[in-house]
């Protein structure tokens, strides 16, 4: 038998790791995955784009400043197992209201700590991501050694895989919101935000640019969405995988078609790839973390980004091309911006509609802030189509 504080993760090719219960006890399954940021701990663990993965920080201290009621993205932690080397022993922050322990055996979020992080990483780089499992407490069945594996990887592998997935109706707004811009703002126009998986922030950088932030949960038709009479559409970031959004795909070619101006960040840069007439495609271990490098196209700029995506959109990099949809429907489309660790297309700008998207999250509360800018250029498409009425 083991004792009431070992806890194991396991991955479904059998690989096995004993480390030490952390957060809830008893069992978690989902897509295994790693997270480079060095902070923003917080912004991870309640970004909805995380439900149903185990989420595993490269950098081996976390929890130094504990949890607080101002960085949350979203009102709950959304990941389905957090992994860490080695936990903080005490939170040290003023803002701190409860330790990141506590909060996670609070959510019930089971977690698992003491293991070589940097070797787990390494194996999920070579092997890509996976379906896994935390297993403690009472969830550990009474066997050992070679045994008690075999029994916990099948489990593991009953878990449903990513690719297929339809996740972001489990993490939508159950019904639409509004976020004003702040007193004294110019006011710019009216935005409609598709909540795919959205963060608390990226309304926040809207209206901060005076814009009218109206977030509805997916599943609205065209018809629904313009009643609102939106200056411009947004889809967010979310989970799952694009190739099960065919609904809010052909809601976008609506919008498309209505010359509305659109902007889209993560899933939804995913989604104007599929309206375009692309392909998606499941990256190896995808890009988490809070310093990814990118570069912009059109200026050679390079901008430390936020990212949170295992899926991209299959774009040839290089000159301006015919989106194929419909024969060209929506006119030329040109790769804005490219990863510079592996070439993945981290943005699209369409030349001939308004409308553009990123892979990336330029609200990055954790920050870095260099893609904020993205968000003026929203603005600029409003107010071109205005004084074009």
């Amino acid at each position: 038998m083991s004792t009431p504080d070992v806890a194991y993760l396991v991955l479904e090719d059998g690989t096995c790791f004993e480390g030490r219960a952390w957060g809830a006890r008893g069992e978690t399954l989902g897509e295994i995955v790693f997270a480079t940021g060095m902070t923003g701990y917080q912004e991870t663990l309640t970004d909805p784009s995380y439900h149903r993965q185990i989420v595993v920080m490269t950098a081996p201290h976390i929890g130094n400043t504990g949890m607080n009621l101002d960085d949350e993205e979203s009102t709950r932690i959304w990941v389905a197992g957090f992994v860490v080397r080695e936990p903080a022993r005490r939170a040290s922050s003023w803002r701190s209201t409860t330790t990141l322990d506590e909060e996670l055996a609070a959510q019930s979020i089971v977690g698992l700590a003491g293991i070589d992080t940097r070797a787990l990483t390494r194996h999920l780089r070579d092997a890509g991501a996976m379906r896994a499992g935390i297993f403690s407490g009472e969830a550990l069945p009474p066997l050992v050694g070679e045994h008690l594996v075999g029994a916990l990887v099948e489990r593991v592998r009953s878990a449903p895989v990513m690719a297929g997935s339809d996740l972001a109706r489990e993490v939508t707004t159950p019904e639409a919101y509004v976020v004003e811009p702040p007193e004294g703002t110019e006011q710019i126009g009216t935005v409609v935000a598709v909540d795919l998986g959205i963060k608390d922030m990226t309304p926040i950088r809207m209206a901060e640019r005076g814009l009218r932030v109206v977030v509805v949960p997916m599943g609205l038709t065209l018809e629904e969405i313009l009643a609102y009479s939106p200056d411009a559409v947004f889809f967010s970031n979310g989970p799952g995988d694009p190739a099960a959004a065919d609904q809010e795909v052909e809601l976008l070619r609506g919008v498309l078609d209505a010359r509305i101006p659109y902007f889209g960040i993560c899933f939804g840069n995913q989604i104007l790839g599929r309206a375009l007439g692309f392909d998606t495609y499941k990256l190896t271990f995808g890009h988490r973390g809070i310093n990814q490098p990118v570069m912009d196209v059109a200026t050679g700029r390079v901008e430390i980004t936020a990212h949170n995506h295992g899926f991209a959109v299959d774009v040839p990099v290089g000159p301006e091309a015919l989106a194929p949809f419909g024969g060209g429907r929506y006119g030329r489309v040109v790769v804005s911006h490219v990863g510079l660790n592996d070439r993945v297309v981290e943005g699209l700008r369409c030349l001939d509609i308004p409308a553009f998207s990123v892979q990336y999250h330029p609200e990055a509360a954790a920050g870095p802030h260099d893609a904020g800018y993205l968000f003026d250029r929203l603005v600029d498409l409003i107010k071109v189509r205005k004084e074009n009425a």
